[in-house]
């Protein structure tokens, strides 16, 4: 059986650290008021010139290089992302323009904290279809640049970064993606959502004054959502693939949250020991935060041969989901 196996990873953040110590002098907030919430120590904030474009680009050469594959060799470049560079063209274009991936098709995917499950899922269709295809998969955000750094219920949550996997069909052995799991419920959408800039709400000097372009959160009713969805997703994967909690050598959950990430490991009876971990450095980093997470796994070592990892994303719209691969 060929299954789409990821070859090379790669990450990429600013130069700028935003610790909790600084966001002190922006809002009325504390550390341990930030920690004790969210798990949050610090995150990365873009800076003289850095954009999705370029924090997508870095990470990109990071995977190809592991990879061993040339950028020309490339078929599709899929960026997962709710910021662009700009409305048009997509960013994936700009990607492919930094890497000089002249043969690859690009296009941008819109699912918010879920856009790189969501972008893996569609390479693996791809990839099902056409054995040898090589897609490079991308998930990178600037959220620095649609948050509202008056409200101090947001403004402390959220970073940018980039996360990059290059991916292929495998042949032979079951390495590779096992299944993958996607769901949305568009009626919730005003619990995360940002009110103006589309054409149903077109910016006015006087919304952007009221912060309108930025992030809107309900926080306790996404809390809930969250929780919740992403259980029940997890729980589909593993019962897809008669897998067993105790099986999965490596849990990788969207970070949004420390909060959210321990409570679904209980109730997933998944050890926290096999949870990784890494908001406390980045914060909530959007359709970034898994493939980062992933990477780090990766070049620490973490990860061996033949081990079972779980994936699972929520985010705006609202989206989530899961993919399950056996490293």
């Amino acid at each position: 059986m060929v299954r789409s196996v990821i070859v090379g990873t790669g990450a990429a953040v600013p130069g700028k650290v935003l610790t909790n110590q600084d966001l002190e002098c922006l809002v009325e907030t504390s550390d341990e008021w930030i920690c004790s919430r969210s798990g949050i120590k610090q995150r990365y904030v873009a800076n003289n010139g850095e954009s999705t474009s370029s924090l997508a680009t870095d990470a990109a050469r990071a995977a190809l290089e592991m990879a061993e594959v040339k950028p020309e060799d490339l078929d599709i470049i899929i960026v997962g992302t709710t910021t662009p560079d700009y409305p048009l063209p997509n960013t994936a274009g700009l990607v492919q323009r930094n890497l000089g991936a002249r043969n690859a098709f690009t296009f941008d995917l819109y699912a918010a904290c879920s856009g790189f499950l969501y972008s893996l899922t569609v390479a693996d269709k791809f990839i099902k279809e056409k054995h040898d295809t090589k897609i490079l998969v991308i998930g990178a955000e600037v959220l620095s640049a649609i948050t509202n750094w008056k409200d101090r219920n947001t403004c402390v949550l959220f970073g940018d970064a980039a996360g990059a996997a290059v991916i292929t069909g495998g042949c032979g052995g079951d390495r590779g993606i096992l299944s993958t799991h996607l769901h949305s419920d568009g009626s919730l959408w005003q619990l995360l959502y940002i009110p103006g800039g589309g054409c149903a709400n077109p910016l006015t000097p006087e919304m952007v004054q009221r912060g309108e372009h930025c992030i809107h959160m309900q926080g306790n009713e996404v809390f809930k959502h969250a929780t919740r969805a992403l259980i029940e997703v997890a729980r589909e994967a593993l019962e897809t693939n008669k897998i067993g909690p105790e099986e999965v050598a490596l849990f990788i959950p969207h970070q949004a949250n420390l909060r959210i990430i321990k409570m679904v490991a209980e109730r997933l009876q998944i050890p926290m020991d096999r949870v990784y971990v890494n908001i406390d450095r980045y914060g909530n980093t959007s359709a970034a935060s898994i493939p980062v997470a992933l990477d780090e796994v990766v070049r620490s070592g973490r990860l061996k041969r033949g081990d079972l990892v779980l994936m699972d994303a929520f985010g705006a719209g609202f989206t989530w989901g899961a993919v399950m691969m056996r490293w």
